[in-house]
C-alpha cells in the first residue's frame, strides 16, 4: 500500500488534513450509495427516512432542518420516495402551504434494513480502528464539522 501522502496532489499538500477528509467522505459516500442502491434509495433519502423514523408527521421545512440537507435535495428526494410509496405529504390544516409529511407502511419497513446498512457501514469503516481510535476520530470529525460550520456563518 502506498503512503496516502504520496498521492496526494502538490497543489493539495499544504492542505493534506482537507484532502485527506475529501477523499475519505467521497469513498465513504461512494461504498453507502452502493448500499442504499441495493435497497432502491438514493443517497440523503436514508437521512429523510431516519428523522420520520424518530418523528413521524413533519413539516418539509422541519425535515430540511433536521436532515441538513438542501431545499432542492429534499423537494426531489420526497417527491421520489412519495411516488415510491415511502411517504405522503398533505398540506397542514393550519396551513395549507406547509407540507406535512407523514411515512407509510412500507416507509415505516425500512427502520430495520436502514439501521442494517449503517451497523454494516460501520463495521466496515472502523474494521482496522480500536475501539479508542473510533471514539477520538469521531470526536474530531465533529470539530472540524463545528470549525467549517463556524466558518461559514462568521
Amino acid at each position: 500500500m502506498t503512503d496516502p501522502a504520496s498521492r496526494t496532489p502538490g497543489t493539495a499538500r499544504d492542505g493534506r488534513l482537507s484532502y485527506a477528509i475529501f477523499q475519505l467522505a467521497r469513498t465513504h459516500r461512494g461504498h453507502a450509495a452502493a448500499m442504499l442502491r441495493d435497497m432502491n434509495l438514493h443517497p440523503g433519502q436514508e437521512l429523510l427516512l431516519m428523522q420520520l423514523f424518530d418523528r413521524d408527521g413533519q413539516t418539509q421545512s422541519e425535515l430540511l432542518d433536521s436532515a441538513g440537507l438542501d431545499h432542492s435535495t429534499v423537494s426531489k428526494s420526497l417527491r421520489r420516495m412519495q411516488e415510491a410509496g415511502l411517504l405522503t405529504r398533505e398540506p397542514a390544516e393550519h396551513d395549507r402551504r406547509v407540507m406535512i409529511v407523514h411515512l407509510t407502511d412500507k416507509g415505516r419497513a425500512m427502520r430495520k434494513p436502514i439501521a442494517d446498512m449503517w451497523r454494516s457501514l460501520e463495521e466496515i469503516t472502523v474494521r482496522d480502528l480500536t475501539a479508542e481510535q473510533a471514539e477520538a476520530f469521531t470526536a474530531t470529525a465533529y470539530a472540524i464539522e463545528q470549525a467549517v460550520r463556524d466558518h461559514e456563518h462568521r
